[in-house]
């Protein structure tokens, strides 16, 4: 072949590969057309972190600060900062939730419980003192509870979050707050930031993109990216997602992130109890849902300690209570969360009787 044919072949692929490259752009620059194909994938959830600077929100909430591992955490030291309306969120000097800090050293006679989990646990619409994992002291003053609740964590960082904070913590008890979404969290490397994200190679869970990019350092490459690569990548994920190869991806990893965060915490010395949190359409369900199949499944073949919150959500339905199915939960939810647990959690033994 010829120097000019060369030449030629070179242009011709150049000039296919911007037409890809602009098409791509002007579609995905549509809203409609952007609905249709968006997923939970990593470049559906970056191009929704980028289009906020566009529509004039933030790309950082104000109560979050950046972190190389886990991706981002709450902001140490906030006090009655306003936020979700006219409710108020603290944290204490180590960017645990609440107003109160915690010591180095467990109080005698109480029993620390660290409760891990994404924004349902955090309280993501709720004032510090109605979260259910505060409530969970007023309950029942023998247990110390911690808020390490996240908002739009995956199990993956709820695992690395143990591992940081737990041997300075020292807990008795670990809850794992249980939220069918993390499932989807956990196979992506950008949720609303970008974040770490383990991988299953054989039986080994082996940890990637960490350290994770800041936001400064995503807002100044997404310009560059390949948008044509990003549509690829969408329509990919959408094959995956109607073919059921994704939802055995996600169901492996899931199941071996709780494996691990249950070692981990078997490790400092801690019982791990996982808590299967209903939302949406879930409370008041009489029927289990996928992700509720999952749960029970995953806590019988790794012999988990598990709780499903859901039958008595379904329950106080049932007996006329008003639960709130739209959006984070409030109040009277979180309430009814705490009530349930330590029911069961005094009846099973694992907390003393109040």
């Amino acid at each position: 072949m010829t120097l000019r044919r060369l030449a030629a072949l070179g242009l011709y692929l150049l000039v296919v590969a911007c037409f890809f490259e602009l098409s791509s752009r002007a579609a995905l620059s549509r809203k409609d057309l952007f609905r249709r194909i968006a997923g939970v994938d990593e470049a559906s959830s970056r191009l929704r972190w980028a289009r906020r600077e566009k529509q004039g929100r933030k790309l950082v909430q104000p109560f979050d600060v950046y972190h190389p591992i886990r991706g981002w955490t709450l902001r140490p030291g906030l006090d009655d900062v306003p936020v979700f309306g006219d409710e108020r969120l603290s944290s204490t000097a180590r960017g645990y939730r609440g107003r109160r800090d915690v010591p180095a050293t467990k109080p005698p006679g109480r029993m620390r419980v660290v409760a891990l989990g994404d924004s349902f646990t955090f309280g993501e619409g709720v004032g510090d003192e109605d979260t259910w994992v505060h409530q969970l002291g007023v309950l029942h003053p023998a247990m110390e509870p911690v808020n390490l609740g996240v908002h739009a964590y995956g199990h993956d960082q709820m695992l690395l979050t143990l591992r940081e904070e737990g041997p300075w913590l020292q807990p008795d008890l670990v809850l794992v707050g249980f939220v069918h979404i993390d499932l989807e969290r956990n196979r992506t490397a950008f949720f609303d930031y970008a974040k770490p994200r383990f991988d299953l190679e054989g039986p080994s869970l082996v940890l990637h993109n960490v350290p994770v990019p800041t936001p400064d350092e995503l807002r100044a490459r997404e310009p560059w990216r390949s948008k044509f690569v990003d549509l690829l990548s969408m329509l990919h994920a959408r094959i995956r997602d109607r073919t059921g190869l994704e939802a055995k991806a996600r169901a492996a990893l899931g199941k071996a992130l709780l494996t691990a965060i249950n070692d981990t915490a078997r490790e400092m010395g801690a019982v791990t109890v996982f808590v299967y949190l209903p939302i949406l359409d879930e409370i008041g369900a009489a029927d289990p849902s996928p992700g509720e199949s999952f749960f029970d499944a995953t806590c019988n073949d790794a012999a988990l300690t598990c709780v499903n919150l859901r039958p008595a959500f379904h329950r106080r339905v049932l007996s006329g209570q008003h639960l709130r199915r739209r959006g984070h939960w409030g109040p009277t939810e979180h309430r009814a969360a705490a009530e349930d647990l330590v029911r069961v959690l005094t009846e099973r033994g694992v907390v003393p009787e109040s």
